[in-house]
């Protein structure tokens, strides 16, 4: 398992990378529909932070996986066996969000994560016996890996009031770890293969929008004979997440990947745009809980449920890869309409306004290609 070349040319997401975000898929739709039922029972607080426990977990394990792979991915049978096995993890995982979701029970997920994340010490270690220079980065992600998963499974003992503290502290140790291990030994990354890699999961979580959006609606059927505003939000669903494609996928995303910090900026940075993706589908879905009046939350508190995720996925995409390759219009516009979008339910006709907002973004990137990259952050 010797290192892959950071700069083969036409390096593409292989068939097995593709075959293993869809058990993400499955992980990231329970994932937003126990969302969805946590907001339209007015469970706000609960709902959210129970989200962004799970969505860390899924992310992280995903993540992991796909830096690892642009590294090391000999494809051979060994390869693939292990990654099947995170797949299985991950199959794990997804059936306890549920039981986190309505008794706070870690259980399930916990297993199922420390499954996914065990296999990958073992593919770290194997990537160790032929790393070259990045051996000793090999080891400490093997290492540190190995040892936070202890933690997890020793957090299962703790009293229940102690459970948010350890896993605050335990999501700050796994996210240390590679940063403590790239400092020691870089290991080799493809920039165009991770930056590829992401925007497929970003397709992922785009494409819950779109589903959940079109569930909702099928249910709402049974609950009313008005479907004009049904009509209307399913459009609307439509050109919001179109426009988030095309914001996405405007800027040269593999010039955002150059040193360890601009790396580490890009890479982390993504949980919160992936997150926002995946709980946009979650709002579609209390907007029209609240038209059929099957929602505890009402207006505008209902539609902040899928603008803020729409602010958020914009403003962190700006800020991950549009800023440094944009002029100064679209500098101003797109954090701007961000900001609009997410005051937009103070407004009438909140959806309305947020897909007339990111046509109007749309339309200034298509009048304002991207400018020359500077040369990589360091």
């Amino acid at each position: 398992m010797r290192p892959r070349n950071p700069h083969e040319p036409h390096r593409a997401a292989s068939t097995l990378e593709l075959f293993f975000d869809l058990v993400f898929v499955v992980a990231v739709s329970i994932a937003s529909v126990q969302l969805h039922h946590a907001l339209t029972h007015g469970d706000v607080l609960h709902g959210v932070v129970t989200f962004a426990i799970v969505f860390f977990a899924i992310w992280w394990a995903w993540m992991n996986f796909t830096w690892f792979a642009t590294s090391f991915d000999t494809d051979d049978w060994l390869y693939r066996v292990l990654t099947i096995l995170q797949m299985g993890g991950v199959l794990i995982l997804a059936a306890g969000i549920q039981p986190m979701f309505e008794h706070a029970d870690f259980r399930v997920s916990i297993a199922g994560y420390v499954v996914m994340r065990l296999a990958m010490v073992t593919q770290w270690l194997r990537a160790s016996r032929s790393a070259g220079a990045a051996r000793r980065a090999t080891l400490i992600y093997a290492g540190g890996i190995a040892c936070v998963q202890v933690l997890w499974l020793l957090s299962l003992l703790l009293p229940a009031a102690l459970s948010p503290a350890a896993i605050v502290v335990l999501i700050g140790l796994e996210i240390a770890v590679p940063v403590i291990a790239e400092r020691t030994g870089h290991t080799p990354w493809h920039p165009h293969h991770i930056t590829e890699r992401y925007g497929l999961f970003t397709l992922i979580v785009l494409g819950e929008s779109l589903l959940a959006s079109a569930n909702a609606i099928i249910e709402a059927l049974h609950e009313t004979d008005d479907l004009a505003p049904l009509i209307g939000i399913a459009a609307l669903t439509l050109v919001t997440t179109a426009a988030l494609w095309w914001i996405y996928f405007w800027p040269p995303h593999h010039h955002a990947i150059g040193g360890l910090r601009a790396s580490i900026f890009y890479g982390y940075g993504h949980y919160f745009v992936f997150a926002a993706a995946a709980a946009f589908s979650a709002g579609i879905e209390v907007e029209i809980d609240t038209l059929t009046d099957a929602s505890e939350l009402h207006e505008p508190w209902a539609a902040f449920t899928y603008t803020v995720p729409v602010a958020v996925f914009v403003l962190g995409v700006w800020l991950l890869a549009i800023r440094r390759y944009a002029d100064a219009v679209v500098n101003v516009v797109v954090p701007v309409g961000a900001l609009l979008i997410l005051i937009d339910p103070l407004l009438p006709l909140p959806i309305a306004m947020t897909a007339v907002i990111l046509i109007v973004i749309v339309a200034v990137l298509v009048w304002r290609p991207p400018v020359e990259p500077p040369s990589p952050a360091h």
